[in-house]
């Protein structure tokens, strides 16, 4: 009896693609309830958002270390974004950027209710 030794190496393999397939199909279908999770976190205050300090007000500094240094450095001179000390830009322009992102930068990193002290504490950078 000579059996042909791929064919359990086909059957393994076929195996592993149905597992691969529907495990990400899985993987989807909780990738959705995760983001919604994690918006409710932040609506509620929750640890998602990270911008509270232990007073409960929010944090500048915090949030930038969370959110913002990874492109604007660890000593706000810029990298992959722009330098943030000394920037020309106006409060208002600060607070619009942050809302609604511009170029490479995402919209909606600090909530509305903060954004008067993000710009406050990015003018205040020198």
């Amino acid at each position: 009896m000579n059996r042909n030794p791929i064919i359990p190496f086909i059957l393994i393999f076929a195996f592993g693609i149905g597992l691969v397939f529907f495990l990400s199909m899985e993987g989807l279908n909780n990738a959705d309830e995760k983001a919604e999770e994690h918006k409710q976190e932040e609506g509620a205050g929750g640890e998602g958002g990270g911008e509270a300090a232990e007073g409960g007000a929010f944090d500048p500094e915090a949030k930038y270390q969370e959110s913002c240094v990874s492109c604007h450095g660890g000593n706000y001179e810029g990298g992959a974004g722009p330098a943030l000390k000394g920037t020309a830009l106006s409060k208002d322009e600060i607070k619009e950027t942050i809302a609604n992102g511009k170029g490479m930068m995402p919209p909606g990193l600090v909530a509305e209710e903060n954004l008067d002290a993000m710009a406050d504490w990015i003018k205040s950078l020198k």
